[in-house]
């Protein structure tokens, strides 16, 4: 996998900001041919430094009223098989192992409060290796979009 260089984080970041952004507005705003571009951007794919193209949801307009943090304490060297119990669930928009004084950190959407106590209370917590569970209500969110460098 090669280094990453000043136009390839160029790239990221107009990508980043608008990721159905043509490749041709792409090359015009880093200063490059559109070929160059568009073998940047596939070479950053195939290398998997992009994971993907998604758009950003305003989760409460889209009818996910709920957004809740959620930590969650796990038996340990059970990571992968709550991981792939987790990736199971609806609404599971992040799943990260930590350290600290939790072993896994979630960012859910749900429908409503009801929603969000039955996917932790009945799912989340009836997993056999999640010994606890602390759930942080969303009040608001701002999603950072980067302005220079990634």
């Amino acid at each position: 996998m090669s280094r990453l260089d000043r136009v390839d984080r160029s790239i990221l970041r107009l990508l980043r900001q608008d990721g159905r952004a043509s490749i041709r507005s792409v090359a015009e705003r880093v200063h490059v041919s559109r070929a160059n571009a568009y073998a940047r951007i596939s070479r950053m794919v195939e290398d998997g430094v992009i994971r993907g193209f998604t758009a950003r949801v305003d989760h409460e307009k889209a009818g996910q009223a709920a957004s809740a943090y959620v930590t969650l304490r796990i038996v340990q060297n059970s990571w992968r098989t709550v991981r792939e119990q987790l990736l199971r669930l609806p609404g599971v928009a992040h799943i990260a192992l930590v350290g600290g004084d939790y072993d896994v950190l979630m960012l859910v959407h749900t429908a409503d409060n009801r929603a969000l106590r039955e996917l932790v209370l009945g799912s989340i917590q009836s997993i056999p290796e999640v010994l606890s569970t602390r759930t942080m209500l969303v009040f608001e969110e701002t999603d950072q979009i980067p302005a220079d460098g990634l």
